[in-house]
């Protein structure tokens, strides 16, 4: 009889593989989330599709086009599409909004939106549930979008009366027009801190992602009296309206560089205040360092939702020298990042997967990534990893042609976008250098950042090189946040224009002061603030 082999406790077992993955969770399938969506704002969803809201009434009109989830090709509701025109007549009752809601006073505006943050977290799930399916966050991701505005609005709503200090809400509404990566903690959060300082509001709602989620949440803050407008449509056709307007107090943008110079150079004609956050390629260098524990346990965060974000770092500079090492700590810690489909599970009492991100926002991104990738691999770069799916995290024959896995390429070469870009999605590149020069100089490569990273076991030479970074936040080997409370936000160079936010400085950018006041911000010589 063969023996028995007893395992040698000091060696490690194999993980098991997860089960293979059968179903959509029971009760988080799309068509679950717009019945809730019925049931909850009824006035607000009519069969299909979502309505617009404005002149403080929902509205039927807009053109919906056909649209589905980047999570399986689902079909889902898109935005409805207003004409130019219609844009304008809301943009008008928005000021007449306005006008009205500017002499509320702040008892009762700060009531309101308390009132708003409770209904809002009583539909917490739902509204994960609907960024899920939208924008494919994964569930972890989905809530913590949710919580931070409502915490973050919480925190406005306990100070305000500070803040304000005797300011006084603008002469017009404030207009938002955000991507789609962030609807609530950015779009929503912004939207209702605006109006806590006396401000009507106009949020355009991406096109490409986001339309249930903010127009559940644009229905309860309706039902308590805060005068919000919520419009779909390109922001090509209305951009007039909602950028040009003279009835439009102040232009809120996040978004990328092609279309936020549009508005930079509108706003910048008509002197209109304006907050644009803007992308950059943010960057992580590496010098004289010799932390790789810290760093191989940060990489797999520094994939958060595929790296569609803001402050995602895309780009590692790294010293010549330590590259062996760095590929040591790197490698381990790209090959641990989990992706697939958010919902799917193996058995229905199966917790949600826990995901680092699922798809990126739709097919066509996916495929622009990945041709970019490939033309800059034909080019010269060389490939260091590239993920492949895990047949466990995805449901049988679903369609994942929004799905990209993490991909590594160093030096890729400067006609590709991905050498001075940012990709906004789950591609890091790498450059080698020799000289602190050169350092500085590929951490620079793209005219302004939001954030950046210089990784060095000497403090001094931190304290030298950082201040050489042009990134609005350089972290010493630690990553670096957007932030809204306790400090300042906003960009260098490319990726900002206008006042900078976070703290009271958010409700500084939404009033008035004295005349001659200028709000801190990254403002051209020419440009004066009303």
């Amino acid at each position: 009889m063969a023996p028995t082999l007893t395992p040698d406790p000091h060696t490690p077992l194999p993980e098991a593989s997860p089960p293979t993955a059968t179903l959509i969770k029971p009760g988080t399938a799309y068509a679950d989330a717009w019945q809730r969506c019925l049931t909850a704002a009824p006035e607000a969803f009519h069969d299909e599709r979502v309505l617009n809201l404005w002149g403080a009434a929902w509205q039927t009109d807009g053109r919906t086009l056909p649209a589905t989830t980047p999570v399986d090709g689902t079909p889902i509701a898109g935005a409805p599409r207003l004409d130019g025109a219609t844009a304008q007549h809301a943009v008008r009752a928005a000021l007449d909004q306005h006008r009205a809601w500017r002499h509320v006073p702040l008892p009762e505006r700060r009531a309101r939106i308390a009132a708003t943050l409770d209904a809002l977290s009583a539909h917490r799930e739902l509204l994960a549930l609907l960024l899920v399916w939208e924008i494919g966050k994964p569930w972890r991701l989905a809530l913590a979008d949710v919580d931070r505005a409502i915490d973050g609005v919480r925190w406005y709503v306990d100070g305000i009366e500070a803040m304000l200090g005797g300011r006084a809400p603008l002469d017009g509404p404030v207009s938002n027009i955000a991507s789609w990566n962030y609807p609530m903690s950015v779009l929503v959060h912004a939207v209702l801190v605006q109006a806590l300082a006396g401000n009507a509001v106009i949020a355009k709602t991406p096109t490409d992602g986001g339309a249930a989620c903010l127009t559940l949440a644009s229905a309860l803050a309706a039902r308590e009296g805060v005068p919000v407008t919520l419009v779909g449509g390109s922001g090509r056709e209305l951009n007039q309206a909602l950028v040009r307007a003279p009835e439009i107090g102040c232009v809120s943008f996040v978004g990328g560089r092609d279309t936020g110079a549009a508005v930079a150079t509108a706003v910048a004609d008509l002197g209109k205040r304006h907050i644009l956050e803007q992308e950059g390629l943010n960057t992580w260098g590496i010098w004289d360092y010799s932390g790789w524990e810290r760093l191989t346990a940060v990489i797999p965060k520094l994939f958060d939702y595929g790296k569609q974000r803001c402050t995602a770092y895309p780009r590692f500079v790294v010293q010549r020298s330590l590259f062996d090492a760095f590929l040591a700590a790197y490698l381990p810690a790209v090959r641990a990042v989990r992706v697939g489909h958010p919902l799917a599970v193996a058995a229905p009492a199966d917790p949600l997967p826990a995901l680092d991100f699922g798809p990126l926002i739709h097919a066509a991104k996916a495929k622009e990534l990945t041709d970019q990738v490939a033309e800059a691999v034909d080019r010269g770069a060389v490939p260091l990893y590239r993920g492949r799916p895990d047949p466990a995290r995805f449901l049988p024959g679903q369609d994942a042609s929004a799905y990209v896995h993490p991909v590594t390429l160093l030096n890729p070469p400067p006609s590709s976008p991905l050498h001075h870009a940012e990709p906004f999605g789950p591609v890091d590149t790498i450059v080698l250098v020799d000289t602190e020069a050169e350092l500085l100089a590929a951490m620079n490569a793209s005219n302004g950042a939001l954030v950046a990273t210089l990784a060095t076991d000497d403090r001094a030479v931190y304290d030298r090189l950082a201040p050489q970074i042009r990134a609005f936040k350089t972290g010493h080997g630690a990553p670096r946040s957007r932030g809204d409370r306790d400090e300042l936000f906003g960009g260098f160079g490319a990726s900002w224009r206008g006042a900078f936010v976070g703290g009271d400085l958010l409700v500084r950018a939404v009033t008035q002061g004295p005349a001659d006041e200028r709000p801190p911000g990254n403002f051209p010589e020419y440009q004066l603030m009303p």
